[in-house]
């Protein structure tokens, strides 16, 4: 480890039973002897609280502990994350051992911070149980929320199809063998389950809280559906992520790098501060359709990517393979054979070295965003259950699309949702917010009117918080300067463009039929009964502009769009004034305003672009004038070379 230039290693992850072999019995020795050992040779612990997967007694002897699914059937013992969040027994047997577990290590001068049990939400992204506790929490949670049945009743418009609730009790989940049309009954159950295994990770941090103050970590999946990870991040001191894309998986890595980038600016985006990287993979996961080794150069890229967006570690999953159960041909940092004397080992070592040498207020560094995008838990939640324009619907993997197009002009980005605050932005990108949620249409307004700029796109403003529609006209009417009439999905065997700027570009599913009115129209169809009625326009509002994309095209249009808005604004990266296909550039600044700048060639051949200032990088020691040259997979941290 020291060799290799690890200085912090995670503990006891999924230890329950070896920690607690029996009821009431705490074995921790085998442990400390472990957190010593490590804190002795200048390696710090993160040490977990290991609830994730339950021993065998525990559900072998109190049958609530164990999740019941979604066709009615209590689970048996195995798997992770198995057990019922809303069981006063899980609680009392989960919280008392943190507890002991703070009482032990809670001042031991090797735990760094506390990782708060592991990917919550379990095997198979089943987050929800359906067992008569938690349909006792939800009817509880409903109560709150709403206050009255009559209430409720009108969220849910339970009047069609006779779906009309008398009392509290008569609710039950969403599932196969009952209701689960309801929209409204649907989106409050994904609410409410999120929320309560949220409720229980914060009983967790209290209990270790009680004998420590240590930072409390939970380590987050990215834009993992179940969880609403804003909410979340409110009851967490650092952010962490466990990150595995599949690279290699095709030729062209840059799509690939643009959805790694776009978690890892989550991620930072949740808190507004840097993150930790808990777990990645130093060679190949074993649960890939096809576990391909990560090729010369790819971890050290994939990894100073992970800097670049905010990261302050780099940890794999796992340190050693271990020689059987489910993850025995999990990548590891030591193989089952041949110690150190591997390519992977030479390569995390060689990274070791290069993080170590790095300038040392790099870490105390920030990504500052003029730029804003919106992405909403409950509203994607919402949008894909909608069975309206498209069915299935992916709201993540359309509004990637956008996110992609933005990132390519190597500015950098936040992520914000619904009741984030939108100032100090320049410009707002909210694509395909169905759903307004709370105060979130005034304080849009307001941001506009006062000089920001807004974009927002088709399939939005259609239904308010509990996911009944709008009516009368879109709630941004005025704002948009358009007045939406119709949403079209386009026959496959028709084709249809948008005409932009001398250009047409093809149109691939949804075009919203809208009619200006105080908007300038900047661009419009081309065929149909919608030709030449308006597909992107931009109305003056106070101070500021909005702007509307009514149709769905791909990343090409959007970076045609984004571009001439970027100049309006006088939005550019400082490294260049054209990114290069499959490049990345990323910069981070000090509190005194010194900026590092992060350039990244996920291309396979090596190239030279234009920069539009002089830049020294500050690990070699080169300096370049008008090109850049970046090799293979090749990362360079630069800045702005001083007269």
């Amino acid at each position: 480890m020291k060799e290799a230039g690890i200085n912090c290693a995670t503990l006891a992850v999924f230890a329950w039973a070896r920690l607690e072999p029996e009821e009431g019995v705490y074995e921790f020795d085998w442990l400390e002897d472990i957190i010593n050992t490590l804190y002795e040779n200048g390696i710090h612990t993160i040490l977990a609280t290991p609830t994730g997967a339950m021993p065998r007694w525990l559900t072998d002897k109190y049958e609530e502990v164990r999740k019941v699914d979604r066709n009615g059937v209590r689970r048996i013992h195995g798997n992770r994350h198995n057990f019922c969040p809303s069981s006063p027994v899980m609680r009392e047997k989960a919280y008392m051992l943190d507890e002991k577990l703070s009482e032990r290590f809670g001042k031991h001068p090797g735990v760094a911070a506390w990782h708060i049990s592991n990917e919550y939400a379990g095997d198979n992204h089943e987050s929800d149980c359906h067992c008569p506790l938690c349909q006792k929490a939800f009817q509880e949670w409903l109560k709150e929320r709403y206050g009255t049945i009559d209430a409720l009743n009108h969220a849910w418009w339970t009047d069609f199809w006779s779906n009309h609730i008398n009392d509290w009790e008569e609710i039950h989940s969403p599932v196969p063998y009952g209701e689960e049309n309801l929209k409204g009954l649907i989106l409050d159950w994904k609410r409410f389950t999120s929320d309560r295994l949220l409720n229980f990770c914060e009983g967790e941090i209290a209990a270790v809280r009680k004998y420590s103050d240590q930072p409390m970590v939970c380590n987050l999946m990215g834009f993992f559906r179940p969880m609403n990870y804003f909410k979340w991040a409110k009851s967490l001191d650092i952010v962490s992520l466990d990150n595995y894309p599949f690279w290699h998986s095709e030729r062209d890595e840059n799509v690939l790098a643009g959805e790694a980038a776009a978690i890892f600016d989550l991620m930072r985006s949740l808190k507004h501060q840097p993150f930790l990287i808990m777990e990645s993979v130093p060679s190949s996961v074993n649960w890939a359709p096809r576990c391909i080794l990560k090729r010369p150069g790819m971890l050290e890229l994939s990894s100073m990517q992970m800097i670049a967006h905010g990261s302050e570690s780099v940890q794999y999953f796992q340190w050693r393979k271990g020689r059987g159960s489910a993850e025995k041909y999990h990548g590891a940092v030591i193989d089952h054979k041949n110690g150190g004397n591997t390519r992977t080992y030479r390569e995390v070592a060689a990274l070791g070295e290069r993080l170590s040498k790095l300038p040392s207020d790099l870490l105390s560094s920030f990504n500052q965003a003029r730029i804003a995008i919106v992405y909403d838990w409950e509203n994607c939640w919402a949008v894909e259950n909608a069975e309206a324009v498209l069915n299935p619907f992916s709201c993540y993997k359309r509004w990637l699309v956008y996110y992609r197009a933005l990132r390519s002009f190597g500015v950098n980005i936040d992520i914000i949702d619904m009741e984030s605050s939108l100032e100090g932005y320049d410009a707002v990108i909210a694509p395909l917010n169905y759903m307004y949620r709370g105060d979130y249409m005034e304080r849009v307004k307001q941001y506009t009117e006062k000089g920001g700029t807004y974009v927002t796109t088709y399939w939005s403003g259609e239904v308010d918080d509990s996911d009944l529609c709008f009516t009368g006209s879109h709630p941004l009417r005025e704002m948009l300067g358009v007045r939406h009439e119709e949403t079209d999905v386009r026959p496959l065997w028709q084709e249809n463009h948008v005409l932009y700027q001398g250009k047409a570009y093809e149109i691939r599913d949804i075009c919203a039929v809208v009619h200006e009115e105080s908007a300038e129209v900047l661009g419009t169809y081309e065929q149909d009964y919608y030709q030449g009625m308006p597909a992107v326009t931009m109305n003056r509002y106070g101070e500021g502009n909005a702007y509307l994309i009514a149709a769905e095209c791909g990343e090409d249009f959007m970076k045609a769009v984004f571009s001439d808005i970027f100049n309006r604004l006088s939005i550019h990266n400082p490294l260049t004034n054209e990114v290069p296909y499959g490049v990345e550039v990323t910069e981070r600044t000090t509190e005194d305003g010194r900026s590092y700048v992060f350039a990244m060639n996920f291309n396979r051949e090596p190239l030279k672009m234009e920069i539009s200032q002089p830049y020294r990088d500050v690990e070699t020691g080169e300096e370049f004038s008008d090109h850049l040259t970046l090799a293979r997979w090749q990362c360079r941290v630069l800045q702005k070379k001083e007269f």
